[in-house]
């Protein structure tokens, strides 16, 4: 692997660019072979889950959008809110995708009026896609309506489901 970290002094490269003897010292960490040395002695988990993703559907309710986010965290639940343009919702399923995100909450207007929010089952609905036909597909939904106060306990039991 090489080395993993290293550091020392560095007197010399400042004086190098300054013109000025400086004192000066450094380290730094070489991530790729700190991760390659983890994979190499088992100690890197690589299918770790990525967050639960808070979509975006109307920007003027981002401080729901976050109270979610807050409320997941304060569970132990790792959980953060889309950032991108909320305009594509098709983009924002393709970042919780991309953050191997298990769960993507959803709550439009629609669903705030009625005090309920989407919760979409990412692993399930990618099993089923693969395996199911159109028929099989619509008879197992892998998004569920519940009510917002149920919020937390929904995301606990898919979590619990997908370890």
């Amino acid at each position: 692997f090489g080395s993993v970290a290293g550091g020392g002094r560095y007197d010399d490269l400042v004086k190098r660019f300054t013109g000025q003897a400086v004192p000066a010292t450094g380290v730094s960490i070489g991530v790729d072979r700190l991760l390659a040395a983890l994979a190499a002695k088992g100690r890197l988990d690589s299918a770790a889950q990525g967050p639960v993703v808070v979509t975006v559907m109307d920007r003027n309710r981002m401080a729901d959008y976050m109270a979610m986010v807050g409320e997941l965290r304060a569970a132990g639940i790792r959980a953060e809110m889309y950032l991108g343009n909320p305009k594509n919702f098709g983009n924002q399923l393709k970042y919780a995708d991309k953050r191997q995100s298990p769960i993507a909450i959803i709550e439009g207007e629609d669903e705030a009026a009625r005090g309920v929010v989407q919760v979409k089952d990412l692993i399930e609905g990618a099993k089923i896609a693969a395996q199911a036909t159109v028929e099989e597909w619509k008879s197992q939904p892998a998004q569920v309506e519940v009510a917002r106060a149920d919020l937390l306990a929904t995301v606990r039991e898919i979590l619990g489901r997908h370890g």
